[in-house]
C-alpha cells in the first residue's frame, strides 16, 4: 500500500486535497470516482524522510505571473472566451511548473468552477489579492478592468521592490567583501606572521599581540566555529519558520538602522495599494480590508492591521481604525479621512500609496549616501589596524638592525 494525495471535486462543488492509501494511482482513481468524486489529480505523498530533507520548492517568479496576466487581459479584451484564453496561455508558458499549475486551473474551469475559485483552489500558489480581484470582476462583469487594475498594482509594487533591492545591493556587497577579507587575514595571513614573530613576543606592540592572539585562536577554533554556525543556522532556520519566529524576525527588520523605516513604509504601501485596488473593483470594505491585510508580507505590520476589519465591521470609521494601529503617519491618516468623508476613498488611497513610494525613494537615496562611505571607512579602518599590527614590528626590527 502506498500513500497518495488526491485533489478532488466534491458533490457540493468544493475542490479539496485528501490523503489516501491505495495499491496504485489507478486503483485510487477508480475508488474515488466510484464515490461520485471528480478526480483532478493524484500524486504520491512524501515520506517522512523526504519531509525531513531540505527540498527546493518549485515556484514561478512574479515577472512570469505578471506577463501571464498581461496576456490574459489582452485576450479577454479581444473577446476571446476565458476557457480558450487559458488553453492558449497554458501551452505557451516556458516555466514547466507554471504550466502544470495552469493545467490544474484549466481543468477546474472546464468542470464548471469559476475562474477565481479555480485559482484559489491552488492554495498559496497565487496571492489572495489576485483571487479576490478576479471574484470582484466576475461579480461586476468587468473582469478585464479589474485585471488591468491588478496588473498596474503589481507593477508599482515590483518597481518599489526593485528600487529597494538595487539600492541595498552595493552596501551588502561591500559588507560581504569586508567580512571575507577580514576572515582571510585572520585565518591565513596573520598566523603566518605570528610564526615569524614568535621569538620577539616580549618586544611586540600591544596591538600586534592582540591581533596575533585573536587570529591564532580563530584559526585553532575555526572548525568548531564553523560547525557551531552551521548548527545554529539550522536551528534558527527551523525556528524562523514558526509563527513566533517569523513575527520576531519581521519586528527585528523594522528596528534595523537605516532600512527599518523603509521596510515599514513598504508594508504600508502594500496595504493601501491593495485596499485601493480591491475597493475600486467593487469589493466590500470589510472583505477588502481582510484581503489587503493578508497581502502585507511583514507580520509585525500585518498583525495590528488585522484588527482594523473588525472595528470597521462594528461601524468605526476607517481612518480612526487605522489610527488605532499606530502604524500610519498623521499626514496619510488625514488624507484617508478626507477621502472617506468626500466619497473619494479609492483615489485618496492611491495618492497615499504614491506618497509612500516617493518617501521610500528619498529615504533610499539618503541611506545609500550614508552607508557607502560608512562601509568604506569600516573596511579601511579594519585593514589599517591589521596592517599596522603586522608592519610596525617589522619596521622596529629594521631600525634595530641599523
Amino acid at each position: 500500500m502506498t500513500d497518495f494525495v488526491a485533489r478532488v471535486g466534491t458533490t457540493d462543488g468544493a475542490v479539496v486535497e485528501q490523503r489516501h492509501r491505495a495499491i496504485s494511482e489507478t486503483a485510487l482513481r477508480r475508488e474515488l470516482e466510484a464515490k461520485g468524486l471528480h478526480v483532478f489529480g493524484v500524486k504520491a505523498a512524501r515520506t517522512r524522510l523526504q519531509l525531513a530533507l531540505p527540498t527546493r520548492r518549485e515556484r514561478f517568479n512574479s515577472l512570469e505571473f505578471l506577463v501571464f496576466n498581461q496576456q490574459l487581459a489582452t485576450l479577454l479584451k479581444a473577446g476571446v472566451p476565458v476557457l480558450q484564453s487559458l488553453e492558449l496561455l497554458q501551452g505557451a508558458q516556458s516555466n514547466p511548473y507554471l504550466r502544470e499549475v495552469l493545467a490544474r486551473v484549466l481543468d477546474d474551469v472546464k468542470s464548471g468552477i469559476a475562474l477565481s475559485e479555480a485559482f484559489a483552489a491552488q492554495g498559496d500558489q497565487f496571492p489572495r489579492l489576485y483571487c479576490t480581484t478576479l471574484m470582484s470582476g466576475e461579480r461586476s462583469g468587468e473582469l478585464v478592468t479589474v485585471l488591468r487594475r491588478y496588473i498596474q498594482h503589481q507593477q508599482m509594487l515590483e518597481t518599489v521592490r526593485r528600487r529597494v533591492t538595487s539600492a541595498l545591493t552595493y552596501p551588502a556587497v561591500l559588507l560581504g567583501l569586508a567580512f571575507g577579507l577580514g576572515t582571510l587575514l585572520f585565518v591565513y595571513v596573520i598566523p603566518r606572521f605570528a610564526t615569524f614573530y614568535m621569538g620577539f613576543a616580549g618586544d611586540l606592540p600591544l596591538i600586534t599581540r592582540l591581533v596575533i592572539e585573536t587570529a591564532t585562536a580563530t584559526r585553532r577554533l575555526a572548525p568548531l566555529l564553523f560547525g557551531g554556525v552551521v548548527v545554529a543556522g539550522w536551528f534558527a532556520r527551523r525556528w524562523l519558520r514558526t509563527d513566533v519566529g517569523r513575527q520576531w524576525l519581521d519586528a527585528a527588520k523594522l528596528k534595523l538602522p537605516f532600512i527599518g523605516g523603509i521596510l515599514h513604509l513598504f508594508g504600508l504601501s502594500q496595504f493601501v495599494r491593495s485596499l485601493a485596488t480591491l475597493l475600486a473593483g467593487g469589493t466590500p470594505m470589510v472583505e477588502a480590508l481582510e484581503t489587503a491585510t493578508s497581502v502585507v508580507t511583514n507580520r509585525a505590520i500585518g498583525t495590528p492591521l488585522a484588527r482594523v476589519a473588525p472595528r470597521v465591521r462594528e461601524g468605526q470609521a476607517l481612518w480612526s481604525s487605522l489610527t488605532a494601529t499606530g502604524l500610519f503617519p498623521e499626514l496619510s491618516l488625514a488624507m484617508i479621512q478626507v477621502g472617506e468623508a468626500t466619497g473619494a476613498l479609492e483615489e485618496m488611497l492611491f495618492n497615499v500609496g504614491q506618497f509612500y513610494d516617493e518617501t521610500i525613494e528619498v529615504k533610499l537615496a539618503r541611506v545609500v549616501t550614508l552607508i557607502e562611505p560608512a562601509v568604506l571607512v569600516l573596511m579601511g579602518g579594519l585593514i589599517g589596524i591589521l596592517l599596522l599590527s603586522v608592519y610596525v614590528p617589522m619596521f622596529r626590527m629594521i631600525q634595530y638592525a641599523r
